[in-house]
């Protein structure tokens, strides 16, 4: 299913993640991290590939349409955890 929301937003979630999490997003999706980094606006395609991100300009950073919202919804979880704790 298809998520969008801003580019600010998104970049701001990536950076709540506590250490790791991009490491444990990857290997629960059997991914390498960097593709998890580029899903989240990263842009090294030498070591991770697309992720079904499209970036529109715009304010606040943008709008960001994920093809695939299955990184992003990991995210939040261990966000939601984190705030449990």
């Amino acid at each position: 299913m298809t998520k969008t929301i801003s580019f600010n937003d998104l970049r701001r979630i990536k950076d709540s993640l506590p250490d790791g999490s991009i490491s444990k997003i990857a290997d629960k999706l059997n991914i390498t991290a960097q593709t998890v980094r580029n899903y989240f606006g990263g842009s090294n395609y030498d070591f991770g590939k697309n992720c079904g991100v499209h970036i529109e300009p715009g304010p606040d950073g943008g709008i960001v349409v994920l093809d695939d919202a299955t990184i992003y919804d990991m995210a939040i979880e261990i966000l939601q955890e984190q705030e449990q704790e």
